[in-house]
This record gives C-alpha cells, sequence and structure tokens, in this order.
C-alpha cells in the first residue's frame, strides 16, 4: 500500500514543496524514515504511533517506510508529523480523501494535538508558488500564514479535527487575514530628549537618509546609547516587501510574536558583548538566523565595541560590506540577508575618559593604544561616520528650550529617500549606502572644487579606496538632504569630517 501527499521544507532562507512517501508492505514490524532526517525527525516515529492510537486510529504492525524527497537534502524539526500521520492513514484506507492540491505541516503531540512551528511564513509562500490551494497549519501560526494572500490557509487544533474535516464530516474555518496595522515600538524614544550633541544628531540623520554604518566615541555618560537607540524613530516607514523579509528571518527563527503576525516597524538588535561569532552570524548543525540577520532592515547596535571578541568583530566585515551573510556547514551552505545600518558605540581608553574636558584620564598610553586597537583598520574603513560624542555641559542638560523631534527629522529622511528611490528606481538600489560602482560613477559626479578638497584630504589623511568610496556616498547623502542634485564642494568637506575621526585616536600608533 502506498500514498503520497505534499508539505513545506525549509532549509535557511529557502523553501521548497516536499513529498511525504510512504509505503506499508508485509514483514516484520518496523517504521523507517528515510530522506536525511535529523533525530527530531526521526522521533517521529514515536510521536506518530501514539498520536493514531489515542485518537482512536489503528497503526498498522507491518514495516513501514516513509520517505522524504527530495531525499538529498537535509530535514530537521517535528513539522512533518502531521503529514506523515496522514500518510499513513492514507495508504491504510482509513483516509480516503483527495490532497493532492493540499500540503501539511505541524508538530503532533501523544494525544493529537497540533502544536506550532517555525518558519511558516516562509513555508506558506512556498507553497502558494508551487501552486499548492489548500494549506493546513497549526492553529497558533494560522495568522502568520494568513498573511500570504491566495492561497487558502486551514487552522489545524487536533488531529481528529482535521480528519474530520477532510472526509467532509464538518468544516474547519479558513483563517482570515489580520488586519496589520503600522505599529511604533519606539513610542518612548525621542530625539527631543536628548540635550545638546548637535553633531551626532546631524550625522545619525545623514546616517538613517542613507543607510550608512556609524560609530559614536565618547566618555561614559554622553549619550551614546541614548543616541542610538533613537536612531529608529528616525528611519523611514518599512515598505511590505521589507515586513516580508524580516518576518520571514524572524519567523524560521522561532521569535515571531504570534499576536503581531507581520513586522511593521525596523528592527533594532542590540546583542551584549559575550555574544559568539555565530550567535552574531548565524549558527547551530543547519544554521539559524543570527543577530545580524534578526536586524535585517533595521539596526544593529554593538555597544561597547572593544569588548567583542575579536573573532566577533572580525566576522562583522563581510555581511555589513555585503549586506548578506553566508555560512558553510556540513548540512549545506545557507545565505541570510543582513541589510543593516549598523552602530557601534565606544569609549577611547578603559576609563572612558581620554581627551576628556574636566576628568584625568588615569590609563597609561599604552594601554589607551592598546584598548583602540582592539578595533581594526578594516572595520574602522567599514563605518562610514566616525562621530565624537563629547561629553553635555550643565547649561545644556539644564536648558528648557525645546529639541528637534524625531518626527521633524524623520520628514527630511523620508525626504532624501524619496529622491534615492526615485533615481534608482529598476536597479535594486534602495541607498545610497549600497551604491554600486557603475550607479557611484553616474550619480557621484564631482566638480573641479569638490573634487581638489577631496584630493587634498585623501593625500593628507592616507585614505583607502574603501573610504574615498564611502566619502562620496556619504556626500551624496549630504546632497540629497540639502535637495541638491549636485555633490558641492560643502558637501564632500562635510562628509570628510566625518571621516577624520579615526586619524585622531589611531593615527598615531607607531
Amino acid at each position: 500500500m502506498f500514498a503520497k501527499l505534499n508539505s513545506v521544507a525549509v532549509f535557511g532562507m529557502e523553501t521548497y514543496l516536499l513529498q511525504i512517501e510512504t509505503d506499508i508492505s508485509n514483514g516484520l514490524p518496523a517504521f523507517d524514515i528515510v530522506g536525511l532526517p535529523d533525530a527530531s525527525v526521526k522521533e517521529s516515529r514515536d510521536r506518530v504511533r501514539s498520536a493514531l492510537k489515542n485518537c482512536g486510529f489503528k497503526f498498522p504492525p507491518s514495516r513501514i517506510t516513509v520517505n522524504l524527497a527530495p531525499a538529498d537534502l537535509k530535514k530537521e524539526g517535528p513539522i512533518y508529523d502531521l503529514p506523515i500521520l496522514l500518510a499513513i492513514l492514507l495508504a491504510t484506507k482509513q483516509l480516503t480523501a483527495d490532497v493532492t492540491e493540499s500540503a501539511f505541516i505541524g508538530e503532533v503531540s501523544l494525544d493529537g494535538n497540533v502544536r506550532s512551528v517555525n518558519g511558516v511564513l516562509a513555508m506558506a509562500i512556498c507553497a502558494k508558488e508551487t501552486g499548492i490551494k489548500k494549506f493546513f497549519v497549526p492553529k497558533e501560526n494560522a495568522a502568520e500564514a494568513a498573511v500570504v494572500e491566495g492561497i487558502d490557509i486551514y487552522p489545524v487544533s487536533t488531529v481528529k479535527d482535521l480528519i474530520s474535516h477532510l472526509n467532509d464530516e464538518w468544516e474547519i474555518e479558513k483563517a482570515t487575514p489580520v488586519k496589520t496595522e503600522k505599529r511604533d515600538n519606539y513610542s518612548g524614544l525621542d530625539f527631543a530628549d536628548v540635550k545638546g550633541q548637535t553633531l551626532a544628531k546631524r550625522a545619525l540623520e545623514i546616517a538613517a537618509a542613507g543607510g550608512h554604518n556609524i560609530l559614536l566615541i565618547g566618555p561614559p555618560g554622553s549619550g551614546k546609547s541614548m543616541l542610538a537607540k533613537r536612531l529608529p524613530t528616525i528611519l523611514p516607514e518599512m515598505t511590505f516587501e521589507e515586513s516580508i523579509q524580516t518576518t520571514k528571518i524572524h519567523s524560521i527563527a522561532g521569535i515571531l510574536d504570534p499576536e503581531n503576525p507581520l513586522i511593521t516597524s525596523r528592527p533594532f538588535r542590540s546583542p551584549h558583548h559575550t555574544i559568539s561569532a555565530p550567535g552574531l552570524t548565524g549558527g547551530g548543525t543547519v544554521p539559524k538566523p543570527g543577530e545580524i540577520s534578526l536586524a535585517h532592515n533595521g539596526v544593529l547596535f554593538l555597544d561597547e565595541l572593544p569588548e567583542f571578541h575579536r573573532d566577533v568583530m572580525e566576522a562583522m566585515r563581510q555581511p555589513i560590506e555585503d549586506g548578506k551573510v553566508t555560512i558553510s556547514r556540513v548540512a549545506g551552505t545557507l545565505t541570510y540577508p543582513s541589510s543593516v545600518t549598523f552602530v557601534a558605540a565606544m569609549n577611547p581608553c578603559p576609563c572612558g575618559f581620554f581627551g576628556h574636558p574636566t576628568n584625568r584620564c588615569i590609563c597609561s598610553p599604552n594601554a589607551v593604544q592598546k584598548y583602540l586597537n582592539r578595533v581594526s583598520g578594516p572595520m574602522l574603513d567599514r563605518l562610514d561616520l566616525h562621530i565624537e560624542v563629547p561629553p553635555v555641559d550643565y547649561n545644556s542638560l539644564n536648558s528648557h528650550a525645546p529639541q528637534e523631534t524625531s518626527a521633524q527629522i524623520r520628514e527630511r529622511v523620508n525626504a532624501a529617500r524619496a529622491i534615492q528611490t526615485e533615481r534608482y528606481k529598476g536597479t535594486g538600489v534602495t541607498c545610497n549606502a549600497r551604491l554600486t560602482p557603475a550607479l557611484m560613477k553616474k550619480h557621484c559626479v564631482l566638480n573641479d572644487s569638490a573634487s581638489g578638497i577631496l584630493k587634498a584630504a585623501f593625500d593628507k589623511l592616507g585614505m583607502s579606496a574603501r573610504a574615498y568610496d564611502r566619502i562620496l556616498k556619504v556626500a551624496r547623502t549630504i546632497a540629497d538632504l540639502c535637495g541638491s542634485e549636485a555633490i558641492e564642494a560643502n558637501h564632500i568637506a562635510e562628509a570628510i569630517q566625518f571621516r577624520s575621526l579615526d586619524r585622531k585616536y589611531w593615527g598615531n600608533q607607531e
């Protein structure tokens, strides 16, 4: 006796239609699952056997072989409990429904309840694209799957309910798409709360307008973390496509809020400095998304940057440069997106008061240099804006003068992003920070005076080719904020100003 039905598998960000093939034949009783299953998939044998018996169905005392096709891709997790159980019922004629246009996923408990699984949004998109008409998912995942239009989503609570539905004894109501409203997760944060720090606010505005990476360096209590946490409040609203991308990653990682099935506000991730390299970039036998991918389309904030392990910082080089992170394991090679606005903050020395106007630094010159050298030159080179955040004086803290709000800054950021969206339409580039060399050649043309300023700075500061490119991109963003099509001398000068701080602290390492 043979039966076959559809399921969906996830491997990293990739999804594919999975065939559950079941053969029941004479011979000594056995229950084998083949097709590169991991330990949790093999454990389906015990869950399915108990669930069948406890739901009143017969478990065949025969040789059962279940194949998860295609057989050359690794399968993991309890996702396939429900389709394996149904395939056995179909093969033993205990179920005779037509399921050719349906797909099933779900973990099955020993008493026949269906539990939630990870990655359902990505699976629903795959099911729709491969022609599946009906997608049966755990009830807890129904709202998440219903975000996808053009496919019928059926929430399943128990195996008995599903069998009754398939036998036309009663009907499971289709899940209705949840009206997802734009939610502001940062309502308690506003740039109006930040006193002083005019230059740092300007730099963050430029970073938001062009998607640039930024380094904040200053003594303790100067407001570095306060500024970084308010960056999401001035970023443009997420598009629907960006929401889907970010939600897929969080769904695969298993951290999606079931009450809010679609992420509509840009993520802000701030991992502790004890995090490992796999925790940041992604890891595991079948690698799960790391912090840098969970921050996709949002902000990744590393506070106290020199305290992070060297291998962690160096592992970030390629992801923040390319906007994606590739992880190779025995099970396969996976690529997760990591298009983030990277914000780093640090003190200038171990005690934090090197260069402070009033507090005396107690660190030796050697200790200061050793601390700064924890951040490598190649890492610094990938940070577009280097900002010194000085201590705030008493008069600024005590001032009651109204500060510019996040809403006011966001208007200018949105205007600059609208210019970039129109300029790069059809190229796949969304902001100035992602400009390709060909687009830079076309849209970052300098007049003679601007070119002269950049040449002088390049020679004097000993900049790399990467620094040259990043200054041009930042200058392009500054020009967009000013509403200028051409990059003027003052735009280049401001961009250079934001790239010279590393020469103050790291320039005399000899």
